[in-house]
């Protein structure tokens, strides 16, 4: 079943790889007998679904996630169940993808106002007479 990302992105099958491995850690007989750990694999440099520039972004995003073939890696194993890890998997790939999708504000560089100045003088200069003050009180002999 693909992941519905947003209204417009739809991850394909095609481009997901699920695999169950045994979880590491306690939890008794159930972690040595059965392999409910979860790891998705996203095709990212393969997909024709996300724009170039989404694709850039998600390799930023992506961290320790990205593995050297381009591909996304997702482990899941908090849950005793298979199900259970793979929807944790699918929802942190998801999250991950819809954060991508958000094109960062460009950020031009602004001139603080003259009012901001003036006042950022006034206080300045207000702070020099109070430290002035603080002085030795000189003898007028």
């Amino acid at each position: 079943m693909p992941i519905r990302v947003s209204r417009q992105v739809e991850i394909p099958d095609a481009d997901l790889a699920v695999s169950f491995v045994r979880a590491s850690g306690p939890g008794g007989q159930n972690v040595n007998k059965v392999a409910s750990a979860v790891q998705l694999r996203f095709d990212l440099a393969g997909t024709p679904v996300l724009a170039p520039r989404v694709k850039d972004r998600l390799r930023a995003l992506a961290g320790h996630r990205l593995a050297a073939d381009g591909a996304i890696l997702v482990h899941a194993r908090t849950h005793r169940s298979q199900a259970d890890n793979r929807r944790e998997a699918e929802a942190r790939l998801a999250d991950l993808i819809r954060r991508a999708l958000v094109e960062p504000k460009v950020r031009r560089a602004t001139k603080p106002t003259r009012a901001s100045q003036e006042r950022r003088l006034v206080s300045k200069a207000r702070a020099q007479r109070i430290k002035r003050l603080r002085g030795r009180v000189g003898h007028d002999d």
